[in-house]
């Protein structure tokens, strides 16, 4: 417990300093941009912005999802991350038609560039998003919200090396499109990266079935249990990014009560493999089904956690 508290102050703090320094070189790219009269380095100040404002939301959502449940919010505030990830994504999507009507003005009527600050300023970008990025890895594996941040420093720093090569290439052909070209290459760059985050976010806020998990495979995985004969109603959903339930009816021979609980530990532990750590299973008893009367003899529900099923 201590070393889950220490994981998410440190990376509290990773994303608070990331802001703070992204908030004061996206300033000074904004300078450097009109300086030079780079549309590119503009755009990529743009592209800064949102990544502070990306890791502004994905702090503040880190905050809340770590907050345990209550009388009120039975489930915690895991999705506040989910949300965050999403409002992320959708401010790049804004900044990316805003990139490319400023683009397609600078093709129309192109200005000459300072190829030097270009070159130093996205140097700096660069390295910048580079150390930022490898605080971030290895805890955006496992939380949209993180990614998602992760995501935004990663489309910088793939723009910022598009800048460099721009750079030069305006140094020794002296063709200035290179830069409204650049620009747009920066918004197709961001589009591609925000539209994944955009997708699970709604899924998981629309509560579909978690991305790698197939219904039929744990339909199937489910049914196979010594004693199940038939799973259905079954759903899975996602809580929060990493955080998974199910709920399902599972048909079974009338028995004892010690034998049910037998299966029912088999079936938690087949779903900890899956990575469903919280579920809702309902017996259905055979003799039952098979009357007209519609009784139902057992409700089980059971929560597990990552130390095996408890009931």
């Amino acid at each position: 417990m201590a070393h889950h508290h220490d994981h998410v102050h440190r990376t509290g703090w990773i994303l608070w300093l990331s802001l703070a320094a992204t908030l004061g070189f996206t300033a000074f790219e904004v300078y450097a941009g009109f300086r030079s009269h780079s549309l590119a380095l503009l755009s990529d100040a743009g592209h800064n912005f949102t990544d502070a404002l990306a890791l502004l939301l994905a702090a503040v959502g880190f905050y809340l999802q770590a907050k345990p449940a209550d009388q009120v919010k039975t489930y915690g505030y895991q999705r506040a991350g989910v949300i965050a990830a999403f409002l992320n994504a959708s401010t790049l999507i804004v900044i990316s038609i805003i990139i490319f009507w400023e683009a397609a003005l600078r093709i129309i009527q192109p200005e000459p560039v300072n190829d030097r600050i270009m070159l130093w300023v996205a140097v700096l970008a660069l390295f910048l998003n580079s150390v930022i990025m490898l605080g971030l890895n290895s805890r955006q594996k496992n939380d949209i919200n993180i990614r998602a941040a992760f995501i935004h420093m990663l489309g910088d720093a793939l723009g910022a090396v598009a800048i460099i090569i721009g750079a030069i290439a305006i140094r020794f052909t002296e063709w200035t499109y290179i830069d409204p070209i650049l620009s747009i290459a920066i918004g197709g760059l961001i589009v591609y990266t925000a539209w994944d985050i955009i997708r699970e976010s709604l899924n998981i806020l629309l509560e579909g079935s978690p991305r790698g998990l197939e219904l039929a495979r744990v339909t199937n995985a489910m049914s196979e249990i010594e004693g199940v004969l038939d799973v259905h109603d079954l759903q899975i959903w996602s809580l929060g990014s990493s955080t998974h339930a199910l709920s399902s009816h599972v048909l079974i021979e009338d028995m004892p009560p010690s034998a049910s609980e037998r299966i029912l530990k088999r079936i938690n532990a087949v779903l900890c493999g899956f990575g469903i750590h919280h579920t809702t299973i309902q017996f259905e008893h055979l003799p039952c089904v098979l009357s007209d009367s519609g009784c139902r003899m057992t409700d089980a529900h059971t929560h597990a956690d990552d130390r095996g099923p408890q009931h």
